[in-house]
């Protein structure tokens, strides 16, 4: 399999490698969160989406710490060796469609949605 295509939802913690994004440039509030607490929102936006509540990339425009918000938490496509290793055996593990469960890498929380 050469590449993969995915979209995520990343929530940041005080012990993420890069404590701020796009919705907190300056970190308070990421600084201020668990990693417990990241992976309770997480679990939060899974409960949605399973029903039926909210999209993904509706989650992920709004709440994603990652500057892949902009586009629904698209990533686009990548290969082997191009993400955090985590996040990549995660997201070839994944059927096209399926959505994999809590994601644990440097840069925080993740829930990634595999799309080709």
């Amino acid at each position: 399999l050469m590449s993969v295509r995915a979209s995520h939802i990343l929530v940041k913690h005080s012990g993420s490698r890069r404590p701020a994004s796009w919705k907190d440039p300056e970190g308070a509030e990421i600084k201020k969160r668990s990693k417990e607490q990241a992976i309770e929102t997480l679990n939060g936006f899974v409960k949605q989406i399973q029903e039926g509540t909210a999209q993904f990339a509706q989650i992920a425009s709004q709440h994603s710490d990652c500057s892949s918000a902009k586009s629904g938490g698209d990533l686009g496509q990548f290969g082997r060796g191009q993400m955090q290793k985590p996040f990549e055996d995660a997201t070839y593990a994944l059927q096209v469609g399926e959505m994999s469960g809590i994601v644990d890498t440097d840069s925080g929380v993740h829930i990634i949605l595999r799309t080709e």
